[in-house]
């Protein structure tokens, strides 16, 4: 039925929404019903009639009004809904939540559908981004630390008959109390750790220091906020530390030997070890700065956009991180509902935990999509199958299936969707006063 013979009333709902209420002229209403009345009539057998054959009043007599009228709508409202949301040039989300306000025969029709679409993605100004870089000096401290780390690798551990001093490794058994009830989730036996901050809490780390093999140290504790037990969150505690093992830990002189050992050889002095340190700390420094600048630029345009995440691609977002979380179970042999049982969550609870980062993703997906739009990122079919060919070449399980990925749509769009992210992001932070990746330079000469 043309478009022209109906009267459409497009409302902008909140959420990305809109409501199409559609008025339906009676004859074509009334054909619905003739077309709903010849289904039952071809179908139908009535005693004394061959089938197909009884008359329509007696057809319409034995169906009935009601459930007609619902065959009526099956037939005439499903098809105006697609061709109003074609002719409107609408991309809904979700199927139509249709609402009938009036459908009889001989008269009128009017009924109301909402849909979901895609949102109106407004976005700040990307020519003048405003990103602080990350700090990546790397100071005398980080080497230091570095240093010590390197050291600690090469302790040598000793069991020694001394009380515990602080640096020591302990192996010890654990009990933990609420109460004056022993909780025996949290007992550890003949556990090991050292005996530094940061590792141990201080109040325990007090307690522990001075003891002997056979000694308890006690101490009052509180419970992680974040216990696995929600009973026991942020509960005040009661901790045993029985020692029953004490061990020196010796760390090497950090020397010329150090520095040929650490290094295989490659560093003859300390000074060249620790500029060898240097410079693996400035590299690794600098890469975090770049990825650091990255995210910064993408967290400045996504705060900076407005745009209205719509519930249907939440939902669909959350039942898809709900089915991986299922698949990924059930190949290490477990169940859905006996994992949410062990984080002590029902499903309802683990979906409404879910949505908050479900929406954020989108959020970040719809603004990276339309800033795609903004700047003109299409990679050409030459960049796509280049991108793929580098891909597959870094990848081992991929290496010898390239032909394969190139033949087979899905892997192309795939790759095609990647590379385009890829291509965002680097021209996002190239605006941002970022560096000009190898890419983009390479695209650039292309060019």
């Amino acid at each position: 039925m043309p478009i022209a013979d109906l009267s459409v009333m497009v409302e902008e709902l909140p959420g990305s929404q809109l409501s199409l209420t559609v008025d339906v002229p009676q004859t074509e209403v009334d054909r619905a019903f003739d077309r709903a009345l010849q289904r039952f009539q071809s179908k139908a057998k009535i005693e004394g009639f061959r089938p197909g054959k009884a008359p329509r009043e007696i057809v319409a007599a034995r169906v009935g009004p009601a459930v007609l009228r619902e065959e009526a709508l099956e037939t005439l409202v499903p098809e105006i809904v697609a061709q109003v949301l074609k002719d409107k040039g609408i991309h809904a989300l979700d199927q139509p939540r249709v609402d009938i306000a009036e459908f009889e025969r001989g008269r009128a029709a009017r009924f109301t559908a909402r849909v979901s679409i895609y949102p109106e993605v407004k976005l700040p100004d990307l020519d003048h981004l405003e990103v602080k870089p990350a700090d990546t000096r790397v100071t005398e401290e980080m080497v230091d630390n570095r240093l010590q780390e390197l050291r600690e690798r090469l302790a040598e551990i000793t069991p020694v008959e001394r009380p515990v001093a602080e640096g020591d490794v302990v192996v010890a058994d654990i009990d933990v109390s609420v109460d004056g009830r022993e909780i025996p989730s949290e007992r550890r036996r003949a556990l090991e750790t050292e005996v530094r901050e940061g590792v141990l809490i201080p109040e325990l780390l007090a307690a522990v220091k001075g003891k002997s093999v056979g000694e308890v140290a006690e101490a009052e504790i509180t419970l992680a906020e974040d216990h696995v037990d929600e009973a026991l969150r942020s509960r005040p505690a009661q901790v045993r530390f029985t020692v029953q093992g004490v061990k020196e830990k010796k760390l090497p002189e950090l020397d010329a030997e150090f520095a040929k050992q650490v290094s295989e050889g490659k560093q003859e002095t300390m000074a060249d070890l620790r500029e060898a340190v240097r410079a693996d700390l400035t590299e690794a420094a600098a890469r975090f700065g770049e990825l650091a600048f990255e995210q910064a630029v993408v967290k400045a345009v996504v705060d900076g956009a407005q745009v209205e995440v719509p519930i249907a691609l939440v939902d669909h977002e959350v039942i898809h991180q709900v089915e991986d979380l299922e698949k990924r179970l059930q190949q290490q042999g477990l169940r859905l509902d006996r994992y949410l049982s062990y984080l002590q969550k029902t499903p309802e609870e683990y979906v409404a935990e879910a949505r908050p980062e479900a929406e954020s993703r989108i959020k970040v997906d719809l603004v990276l999509e339309e800033a795609g739009k903004q700047l003109g990122i299409e990679p050409t079919d030459d960049q796509v199958l280049e991108y793929m060919r580098e891909q597959a070449a870094g990848d081992p399980e991929l290496g010898d299936k390239y032909l394969e990925l190139v033949a087979n749509r899905t892997a192309r769009e795939f790759f095609e969707h990647r590379l385009t992210r890829l291509q965002i992001l680097e021209r996002l932070v190239v605006k941002a006063g970022g560096k000009v990746t190898e890419r983009q330079k390479g695209e650039e000469g292309a060019k």
